[in-house]
This record gives structure tokens, sequence and C-alpha cells, in this order.
């Protein structure tokens, strides 16, 4: 028998989705290591949550083996995996009480809940470990202000900070920066950029549709449409004009510069 992979935290193999006889997956194959970075790339419509969802076990496949943290999908409670598992984007905002103050919401991520703190005893290292998280986040500023009255780029940092409270040892993000205006989008990119600096931080999936919100320090990309990955592995090698040409359907340029990337008809 072949030892498992300690790095591994996430393993899709043969993984489908079919849905009312459409496939929203089809025969994916994806690995991630503990000290990878990855951007989950592609079109609207080609699947990039569904894989996320699959992959943090929100979304069982209809064939196929998922891994997470090295434990098989169907074999486990998934509730224990999901505590070791940070999860944010642009679909959670909807879910949290507008009047609380953006502090109590980072903190609620301790017990992964999202009503008020009266609700669960948090000692004085989680609040603590709330304010650090803000602070990495450049969001610090934002501990007393009340939800409901952040911008929406204020709202997916405060979102990404509540997602770190369990010290998770994934991180995903489903399209954290959907709807924000270009200032929003840089200052958040440059938190992510900060985190993927970290050593001691978590493994991370970042879904995107643009080459522009992909940070600095994520080293690997998936490219997928039609439900299918175009490629995947190291970006250096993978994010070329060609390979983004094929999985938009259209012909693209691509320019780098200074680790960041620009992508045009």
């Amino acid at each position: 028998m072949v030892a498992a992979d300690q790095s591994e935290v996430i393993a899709l193999e043969g993984v489908a989705v079919i849905r009312d006889g459409r496939h929203l997956l089809r025969d994916v194959n994806w690995s991630v290591r503990r000290d990878e970075r990855w951007v989950v790339l592609g079109p609207n419509g080609a699947g990039k949550t569904t894989m996320l969802q699959v992959a943090s076990t929100y979304m069982g496949p209809t064939r196929g083996s998922v891994r997470l943290l090295g434990r098989q999908y169907g074999k486990v409670d998934v509730r224990e995996l999901r505590e070791r598992v940070g999860y944010a984007g642009a679909g959670l905002s909807g879910l949290i009480r507008p009047d609380l103050p953006a502090l109590d919401i980072v903190v609620t991520g301790r017990h992964a809940s999202f009503v008020a703190t009266r609700f669960h005893d948090y000692s004085d290292g989680d609040w603590e470990a709330a304010r650090f998280h803000l602070e990495r986040l450049a969001a610090d500023h934002l501990a007393g202000r009340r939800f409901g009255t952040l911008s929406s780029g204020e709202k997916q940092r405060v979102l990404i900070a509540r997602s770190l409270m369990t010290r998770p040892e994934v991180l995903f993000l489903d399209e954290a920066m959907t709807g924000l205006d270009l200032g929003a989008r840089e200052r958040l990119v440059a938190s992510m950029a900060d985190l993927a600096a970290d050593p001691t931080g978590p493994a991370a999936v970042l879904v995107t549709h643009h080459v522009e919100e992909i940070p600095p320090g994520f080293g690997h990309i998936a490219l997928i449409s039609g439900g299918s990955v175009v490629a995947a592995g190291p970006i250096d090698s993978i994010l070329t004009a060609a390979a983004l040409s094929e999985t938009f359907g259209q012909e693209l340029l691509l320019e780098r510069r200074d680790e960041r990337y620009h992508a045009w008809a």
C-alpha cells in the first residue's frame, strides 16, 4: 500500500457533478499541498464555485473521490473537517446581521457561528485574536463599525479575518473580490499577498474570473472551462496567453509585470 501524502490538503480524483443531466464538473483531477496557494480561474459558469464547494465538502460529487485534510468524503463526519477549514466569499455577506460590529463578526468565527456573541463564550485570547486578524487584513480601524455600514471591500476583509479565527489548515476564498471597485480590489489583493507570504499561514484557494485579481505569492493555478480543468500547476508555466485563450474561448493577450497580470482581447 502506498503511504498517504502527508502534505496533501485537497485531492479530487475523477470527480464529476451532474445536475438535471448537465455536467457541472467533468472528470476533475486536482490536488493541493500544505505550502501552496492556488487560483482557480475561468469564465462565468465554468464550474469554479462547484469545484470549491466539492473540495470543501459542502457539496458531494456525483462520482469520484474527494479527500480533504487526508480524510475521505463519505467516510468522515464533515462537521469535524469544517472546523479545520476557513471559507469566505461574497455570498456570505447576506448571512451576517448588519447591526453587528465588525469585531464581533470576526470573533464569532471561533465557533463558526453567525449569531451575536452572547450565544457563545469567548476568552480574552479570542478577542485578541480577532483584533490581530483584522489588523493583518488592514481592517483594524473597522472593529467598531456595524457590518451594514461597511463597503463591499471592507466587508470582504472582515469576512476573511473571520475565516482565520479557527487557525484553518486550508482557506477557501470564493470570488471574494466580486463587485469591488478598483481601490477596494487592490487593497484586498495586497492583503491576500501578505497572507500568501506568511510561511505559517494556511494553504489557500482563491476563485476568480479575472487575472488582475491574482495576488502575488499565489504560485499555482487551475484553469477551468465547461466543467473541466484545462490545465493546472505552477502559475509561471500554466498561465499563458494560449491557455487563457482556450479557457475563455477567444483570443486573448496576457501581460505580466511585477507578479501582477493583465489580459485583454
